[in-house]
């Protein structure tokens, strides 16, 4: 997914693609989707037993047997097999749930799979646990399978010492039907099918935020007060929502002996302490550049002070208009500059349907990639014709191709943590940045407008993750000592926006909702990664610079290695120490460069 979700579509715009899913399962009704249906659930029920009859669960430690070594060498292959199972059912449904709200049965169909696909929780925590009680090191050495699978393995183990007992997680699992993922559910619902009137048209939520780029300022502040009206009616259940989430979060961490709800998301992401806290330095370091820049935008549309929150990202110069054909050959040619393999996956993605680019009343907002099949993905993203929107297809279409660099590994070697998960994306959109500035030459307007496309994005994985990390800190925090009031949360909200944003942002034209409007706050301490995937794409993107043809030759074997070590050690493939400051620095440099340029532009 991306975090580009700030410019979704203006208007629905006539002969934009819709993807084709026919190809996985004929129909939601139809034979084939449900004998693959009844086989995960009968696998899940197989492995069940499978496990009892092993004694796969945790226990006293003891040296590694033959009976271990075979353990793993079961349990594995199953586990790949069932997960390359779950993923296709669960995209297909996803597919058809994501692009319409109101599709009862593929809601129903899918509520159902989830149903009875949650106790496969309980047997990963349970095959955890019992790696746990194992000398890992010496079941790798003695079985090519757990070697080849060491990174997962190792992290299941270390998973398993914040487990509570087997009891107590399984109805965890169980519950989350009911809790956790209810709850992100309702907020999707609730997102999906809200509507706005701006200037007497009744508009889909997508559609309002999208016209945050439109060239008229008055309908841009239009949308904005229609935006923060609409989102007043819906405040009370996404507030219960938020609340009811991250309580039950707190209530799970504190059983699972976590003393930070943050600890979670780090181990999850392969991160350490050291390397976020090198890059939040960083980060914070840069933010007076970012309200340079803002000041300067803000200047030029006309305001005193600070940006209003609707001119966020507003035109500037002479911004270029694409029609859909004319979007995806920018893709093609920008990701020729690079290679033919990643120019050929435009191709593949446009021919074989993987792209719903239409907006529509229904669909989600923002973008996504999801992957299907090995090397198989399908993308949405709300085609408004900006830049900004081409850019979001060269973003998905980079996860795309991090899939299909992954196509070839297990679903257990391709897990890739988040932090990781945003590399090629964010490379390909520093790909696109760069033959788009090229592509312009001397046009001082249209480059204007391309840089103020190019720092109206990077302002929001940076400035704006910011934000949104501050408020989920005091959000948990605060949690712990009772249920958060509206008032409340938009107060953390515009506090949290403050320092982040400082005087770049017109104190008295933020946005108090943003906690309503992202569905991010579903999973704990989701944004961050965007923000180290931004400056670790420009970091890679420095070194292709340095020497493209050794780049090459190790990057696409970088992406298809994500889900085999952590992020310092992937890192240090290509000379980089995530845990220096320096780093995240030196690529916040690039983007201070294209600040000054763009200062410079709209003063001269």
């Amino acid at each position: 997914m991306t975090v580009t979700d700030e410019t979704t579509a203006t208007e629905p715009t006539g002969g934009l693609p819709r993807w084709d899913v026919s190809g996985f399962f004929p129909s939601l009704g139809s034979r084939e989707l449900a004998a693959h249906t009844e086989q995960v659930f009968a696998e899940i029920g197989r492995l069940r037993a499978r496990f009892d009859e092993l004694g796969i669960r945790g226990g006293e430690a003891g040296p590694v047997t033959e009976a271990e070594v075979a353990v793993v060498d079961e349990v594995v292959p199953a586990f790949n097999r069932l997960f390359r199972d779950m993923r296709k059912v669960g995209s297909y449904l996803y597919a058809h749930t994501s692009t319409d709200a109101r599709d009862d049965d593929a809601a129903g169909a899918l509520s159902r799979y989830q149903a009875g696909t949650a106790s496969f929780a309980t047997l990963d925590t349970r095959f955890d646990a019992w790696l746990a009680r194992w000398d890992l090191a010496e079941v790798v050495r003695r079985s090519t399978t757990a070697a080849d699978h060491a990174y997962a393995l190792e992290r299941g183990a270390t998973a398993a010492r914040h487990q509570m007992s087997e009891a107590e997680e399984g109805l965890a699992a169980e519950l989350a039907l009911t809790g956790g993922r209810a709850w992100a559910k309702l907020h999707a619902d609730l997102t999906s099918r809200l509507t706005a009137t701006v200037d007497g048209e009744v508009l889909p939520m997508s559609m309002v935020r999208g016209l945050a780029t439109d060239p008229d300022p008055a309908r841009r502040k239009a949308a904005y007060d229609a935006e923060l009206e609409a989102w007043d009616t819906v405040a009370v259940p996404l507030a219960t929502a938020i609340n009811a989430f991250k309580g039950e979060a707190n209530t799970l961490n504190r059983r699972r002996g976590w003393t930070d709800s943050l600890d979670p998301a780090l181990e999850r992401n392969g991160v350490d302490r050291y390397t976020l806290a090198a890059m939040q330095e960083a980060v914070e370091a840069s933010l007076p550049d970012w309200h340079r820049y803002l000041q300067a935008k803000a200047r030029l549309l006309g305001h005193e002070g600070g940006l209003p929150w609707w001119d966020l990202i507003a035109p500037v110069g002479t911004p270029r208009r694409f029609a859909w054909p004319e979007a995806t050959a920018a893709v093609r040619d920008a990701f020729a500059t690079y290679s033919p393999r990643l120019a050929g996956l435009v191709d593949t993605a446009v021919a074989d349907a993987w792209i719903d680019a239409e907006p529509r009343s229904g669909k989600v907002g923002g973008a996504f990639c999801m992957s299907v099949t090995d090397g198989v993905s399908r993308v949405l993203l709300n085609f408004d014709g900006s830049f900004d929107s081409v850019q979001t297809l060269a973003h998905e279409l980079g996860h795309a191709y991090h899939n299909v660099n992954l196509g070839d590994r297990t679903p257990m070697q391709r897990d890739t943590p988040m932090a990781l998960a945003e590399t090629a994306s964010i490379f390909c959109e520093t790909i696109m940045v760069q033959a788009g500035l090229a592509a312009v030459g001397d046009d001082a307007g249209a480059r204007l407008a391309l840089l103020d496309g190019d720092l109206a994005g990077a302002c929001q994985v940076v400035v704006d993750i910011h934000s949104r990390f501050l408020f989920e800190r005091a959000l948990s925090s605060e949690r712990e000592q009772g249920v958060l009031s509206i008032d409340r949360l938009r107060t953390l909200m515009l506090e949290a926006q403050a320092t982040a944003y400082g005087p770049g942002v017109d104190p008295d034209a933020r946005h108090r909702d943003m906690w309503a409007v992202k569905g991010h706050y579903f999973t704990a301490y989701y944004n961050w990664p965007y923000t180290f995937g931004l400056l670790f794409g420009i970091g890679l993107y420095a070194e292709f610079q340095r020497d493209p043809e050794r780049f090459r030759s190790g990057y696409d074997d970088l992406l298809s290695a994500t889900g085999l070590g952590d992020a310092p050690s992937l890192a240090a493939r290509f000379g980089i120490d995530v845990r220096d400051v320096a780093f995240w620095t030196a690529s916040l440099d690039v983007l201070r460069a294209r600040i000054d340029e763009f200062v410079e532009a709209a003063e001269g």
